[in-house]
């Protein structure tokens, strides 16, 4: 299932497409949540992380404000949920503090669930007489930004829900990742010269995807896969966490700061050994699997300690397509039924996971990088910032966030399929690491 282009479609045709992918994606995030007991609902272990039912809600609060809008007459379900469910909309007037929305035991689970129920059918009588209402492209328009923001909180509830529970939740679904059937090792060298960046084409991207604008690359080879546990585990074993001399200063202060002293989630036992704790449970390090939930800082620090750097995204981008002189839309280029593509969405796959490197040889991109989608988001060393000719499509979206940030790019094992393109742009911290992510090397050729 794809989130089509509407463009060309007649009334009757959009809002029948657009009720049935709003009907798949929001229950997606119920599904997510099955496992959970009600007390799981309404924790908050972390500032930066919010409860399960905020996000349930949150989601919920955005398609009230597009028929708050937009349909006539419509009457406003809670003003409370107003205030609760507003994340950093300033357009919507006050809300409560990030960090405090764990401390709210009202609205209760069930408040929310039937506000989700609620809002729902509001939302499939919209779409019944979609034709009618004067501004029924302007419903479309938001309605499909809501159902991307949507799958942006369900990947957030992933990295939430493991930060809450970890190795105690038990999906209902697991499917067994395969055995690696290829290896890849080594690098992929590139001439350089000029580069097509961005999003072109008709389907949904963001604005921070466009335009697609023309970059020089300089010649570089970036590394075939991503670093592995194993990779990461040498790192660590040679001072790695004691040597100030592979850090930036900031990324130095945050390792005494916060005794770092491996990956988050990782723990070392009396007899020195390593294990992680992750949905598998409290395991031995698998060192083929890709290192996950590293910031930016320990990232950049593995490459100097390797004698590499981490790619820019437009070299990251390059490596990951297909020759964009014959491609129109720039999508991942195995396609959607592989089981590489399989593999790249937690919600569809069930993995629960990122699986061993050489276990999907199919996702291999035609310039031969492996597990550039659906494992690990990888940090690039590109400032998020916009690209030039920007032009703000969201109001209050992904603009003001322009400052002090890292891009990183592929998805996660906890992203949608459908969600993600090669060519989009997550971005955080570079301190942060409580998101699937990892990343792979890169150097410049002389």
């Amino acid at each position: 299932m794809l989130i089509e282009p509407l463009a060309a479609a007649t009334p009757a045709d959009k809002a029948s497409s657009l009720s049935s992918v709003y009907a798949f994606v929001r229950e997606q995030s119920l599904e997510i949540c099955r496992p959970l007991e009600i007390e799981d609902y309404v924790v908050q272990t972390a500032p930066y992380m919010s409860p399960p039912k905020w996000h349930l809600g949150h989601t919920t609060w955005f398609f009230e404000m597009v028929m708050k809008k937009y349909v006539p007459d419509y009457r406003i379900y809670s003003d409370e949920f107003l205030f609760y469910f507003n994340s950093y909309y300033e357009v919507f007037g006050e809300r409560i503090d990030k960090s405090m929305r764990g401390t709210k035991s009202r609205p209760t689970v069930r408040q929310v669930l039937d506000y989700r129920r609620s809002i729902d059918e509001r939302m499939r009588g919209v779409f019944a007489r979609l034709e009618s209402l004067e501004f029924a492209e302007d419903i479309i328009r938001l309605t499909t930004l809501g159902l991307e923001h949507e799958m942006q909180h369900q990947e957030l509830m992933v990295y939430d829900i493991k930060h809450l529970l970890c190795d105690l939740y038990e999906p209902e679904t697991r499917n067994a990742a395969p055995e690696p059937a290829a290896t890849f090792d080594g690098e992929v060298e590139f001439e350089g010269g000029t580069f097509d960046l961005g999003y072109k084409g008709e389907r949904f991207a963001y604005d921070n995807e466009k335009p697609r604008h023309t970059v020089y690359l300089m010649p570089y080879a970036i590394d075939r896969a991503p670093v592995s546990n194993g990779e990461y585990l040498e790192f660590i074993r040679d001072g790695g966490y004691q040597d100030y001399r592979w850090w930036l200063s900031e990324g130095w202060g945050k390792v005494k700061e916060n005794n770092w002293k491996a990956p988050l989630y990782w723990e070392q036992h009396d007899e020195g050994e390593w294990v992680i704790r992750d949905f598998s449970g409290l395991h031995a390090i698998v060192p083929d699997e890709p290192v996950t939930h590293v910031s930016f800082h320990e990232a950049r620090a593995f490459a100097k300690w390797k004698g590499k750097r981490l790619p820019t995204e437009a070299e990251w981008e390059q490596a990951a397509l297909r020759d964009l002189t014959k491609a129109g839309n720039q999508i991942f280029p195995w396609g959607e039924a592989t089981p590489a593509a399989q593999h790249a969405n937690l919600l569809d796959s069930r993995l629960w996971g990122v699986a061993r490197i050489g276990a999907f040889p199919q996702g291999v991109s035609p310039n031969g990088c492996y597990g550039m989608i659906g494992d690990a988001w990888e940090w690039t060393s590109s400032d998020y910032a916009p690209y030039p000719g920007f032009e703000s499509q969201f109001a209050e979206y992904n603009d003001k966030w322009f400052v002090n940030q890292k891009v990183l790019r592929g998805g996660s094992f906890g992203t949608p399929r459908i969600h993600i393109r090669g060519t989009y742009r997550n971005f955080f911290y570079a301190h942060e690491r409580w998101m699937i992510c990892g990343f792979r090397c890169a150097r410049t050729l002389k």
